[in-house]
């Protein structure tokens, strides 16, 4: 999952920047409106995590100039403005939601799996595809109640190709929502990290068909019969 978080104190970015890394999410830094801006014109992300005093253009505006192009954008305000009437602004103007500074980074992240499940339409935070399942809040992947021991990279592949089970699900797309941008990617990369993934899946005894390579299109997770 790609998050683009919006915080002009370089400090309070790179503490929370790492965290969500470790959590395995891939996440982009923008340290003003403008820059913000320019990367959500580029990328697409899954949650978007906006301070509103940043400098260039106000939080707010970002939010307006997203919201006219993009309806599902999810978008949580991350602000040190607290009053009532701040959040009532910020959320009639599209904020999916709202969160003061000081928070707590479990909070923050909680927040994100619930605008995620929102996003794919999921109530619950286990994902399946026949006797495979992904718990998106403790990260655990399991087939038949075997843990699979997983890098960061392979849960967050599967992860994201699990919300969008029975779909084909471009390499670009892969590479857009589980890689940070700056990161200069060898082509083959993703192959690798998905050779890997169905190599471990397979010895659990996992169908290697679970994960299918759709040629000149991208790949696709869906249940097979065993």
């Amino acid at each position: 999952m790609k998050i683009l978080f919006v915080e002009d104190e370089e400090e309070l970015s790179e503490i929370v920047a790492r965290g969500l890394k470790k959590c395995g999410y891939a996440v982009d830094k923008a340290y003003d409106g403008e820059e913000a801006l320019d990367y959500y014109k580029i990328n697409e992300y899954d949650v978007i995590l906006l301070d509103l005093n940043i400098p260039k253009i106000d939080g707010l505006e970002v939010l307006r100039c997203i919201r006219q192009k993009d309806k599902k954008a999810k978008i949580l305000i991350l602000s040190a403005r607290n009053a009532v009437d701040d959040r009532v602004q910020g959320l009639d103007m599209g904020a999916n939601d709202y969160l003061t500074k000081p928070f707590d980074f479990l909070e923050l992240e909680a927040r994100i799996r619930t605008l995620t499940r929102i996003a794919y339409i999921q109530q619950e935070n286990e994902l399946s595809c026949g006797d495979l399942k992904l718990n998106m809040a403790t990260k655990v992947v399991s087939f038949r109640s075997v843990n699979l021991s997983l890098t960061k990279k392979e849960y967050a592949i599967l992860e994201y190709m699990m919300l969008q089970k029975g779909r084909v699900v471009s390499k670009e797309q892969l590479l857009n929502h589980v890689w940070d941008s700056d990161n200069d990617l060898f082509p083959a990369t993703l192959k690798y990290h998905i050779y890997s993934l169905k190599k471990k899946l397979s010895e659990t005894g996992c169908s290697q068909e679970l994960i299918q390579n759709t040629r000149g299109m991208g790949y696709k997770i869906g249940e097979v019969s065993e």
